[in-house]
């Protein structure tokens, strides 16, 4: 008699790795993407998977592979459920493969600052163990204390202090992975190589679509002497936009550079009647005294007036805290963040049209965007909407609607439609817009070479064919 998947899996793995309990598997069934907390809302929710797996091990994560792709079952890879995109939506007959069980420390090397972790490593642990020696990751995503740092290479992730010290990809020394018919793979092993081309970045971004990030190295940096904070204000968000183009491109870094328009900056502080631009500067005490001193130079001749620097304290303080969706539902309203990037060409017109087009949507509350990563070419913004809805059931394609206007506004002007969330399901559909129809066949080419049988994670990141 062929067992079914759950005790299949419960024979390979062993006693207590495999749930199949109604609680276990209604915890997992998506992550925090926004649309699935519409439908809970709406007493419409998605099913639950077939049954979760807790891998103790890379082999139990090989072990589950093999046989879901023998039985060509699908696999959900989730790390601890903070994702905003859709990468985590369970079907009736998936299963769910929690990693959060695998989040050991492997080791912490001062002499070559490096640190390895278990994927399903709590991001915060992994901050506060290294800083205990002295170093940092250097990576500060919002999410910090509720991701997992294989979740930050799968979704080719950012922290708020990627201007000096990079986003993942450039703090990834090393990543191991299990691909979907059980082959253990370590890609990246010295500082540096010129072996073909960079097998790190098909697990970077690829979220959980060509096999499951086990383990992460990491190259640290050691922690910063200095620190310093100053905020200023501009008249507009152009102004602001060309003085952070002068602070970059005259090769200046500092780690935190955030530009707030006027609605935002009036919610941080009711002082600011401009655009608000919060910087943190850090590292060897010298390094960051001749670059605040050259950056407030440059507001000077900029036009570009100080602001109390308080304001700075107060955001380091309370930037991890958002509130629950939860919240916002019960009053009926639907909002989202939605992270974008462009040339220094194209993003002023990127934020007009897309700011513009949100406000025009019946019972709009908030159309704003911040900047946050700061380019040589460019920079991001972080688009915010919230919209009161009067009918519960017309929530989710009034959340859609608003997605679709800030897309087509960057599209329109040639930006970047996703800049460190990933593309998950909300995102999906435009991935050709990103890629080109060529970059998308070229994509589904790798997929289908990796995943012949369509194990993984399927329906996110790859539009339909």
């Amino acid at each position: 008699m062929t067992l079914s998947m759950p005790d299949a899996l419960a024979q390979a793995l062993g006693e207590g790795k495999v749930q199949t309990d109604g609680a276990s598997r209604a915890a997992r069934r998506h992550d925090y993407w926004m649309a699935s907390h519409v439908r809970d809302h709406v007493g419409a929710p998605g099913p639950s998977p077939a049954c979760v797996v807790r891998p103790a091990s890379v082999e139990d994560v090989q072990a589950t592979l093999k046989i879901a792709n023998r039985r060509r079952v699908s696999v959900i890879p989730f790390g601890l459920g903070s994702g905003v995109v859709g990468g985590v939506v369970a079907s009736a007959d998936a299963i769910v493969l929690d990693m959060g069980a695998m989040n050991a420390t492997r080791f912490i090397d001062p002499v070559n600052l490096l640190a390895s972790f278990e994927a399903g490593k709590n991001g915060l642990e992994a901050e506060n163990e290294v800083a205990a020696q002295g170093m940092t990751i250097g990576h500060w995503p919002q999410s910090i204390a509720v991701s997992s740092v294989g979740g930050w290479v799968a979704t080719r992730a950012s922290g708020q202090f990627s201007t000096a010290y990079g986003n993942i990809e450039d703090i990834v020394h090393s990543i191991e992975a299990v691909l979907p018919n059980g082959d253990l793979v370590v890609l990246g092993k010295g500082p540096r190589a010129s072996a073909g081309p960079d097998l790190r970045h098909l697990m970077l971004g690829s979220e959980g679509t060509l096999g499951v990030i086990t383990g992460v190295t990491f190259s640290l940096r050691r922690a910063a002497e200095a620190r310093a904070v100053a905020a200023f204000e501009a008249p507009d968000m152009r102004a602001g936009f060309e003085f952070q183009r002068q602070i970059i491109q005259s090769g200046w870094r500092p780690p935190v550079v955030r530009q707030y328009d006027e609605r935002e900056s009036q919610r941080l502080d009711a002082r600011a009647s401009g655009c608000l631009i919060l910087m943190v500067h850090e590292g060897p005490a010298a390094l960051v005294a001749a670059e605040t001193a050259a950056v407030a130079d440059l507001a000077a001749k900029s036009g570009i007036a100080a602001a109390p620097s308080d304001i700075v304290d107060h955001w380091l303080e309370q930037r991890n805290h958002v509130p629950s969706w939860d919240l916002f539902l019960e009053r009926g309203i639907v909002l989202d963040t939605v992270e974008i990037s462009a040339g220094w060409d194209k993003i002023a017109a990127i934020y007009d049209d897309a700011t513009a087009s949100l406000k025009t949507v019946a019972g709009c509350l908030a159309a704003s965007a911040h900047s946050s990563h700061l380019y040589r070419s460019g920079l991001n913004l972080y688009f915010t909407f919230a919209v009161q809805v009067g009918d519960p059931a017309a929530m989710e394609a009034v959340y859609f609607d608003g997605w679709r206007r800030i897309m087509e506004a960057v599209d329109a002007h040639g930006g970047s439609l996703a800049h460190h969330h990933g593309i998950g399901r909300v995102r999906r559909d435009w991935l050709e817009r990103e890629l080109g129809a060529a970059g998308v066949a070229l994509l589904r080419r790798v997929k289908g070479a990796l995943d012949p049988n369509g194990i993984m994670n399927p329906g996110v990141l790859i539009p339909d064919a």
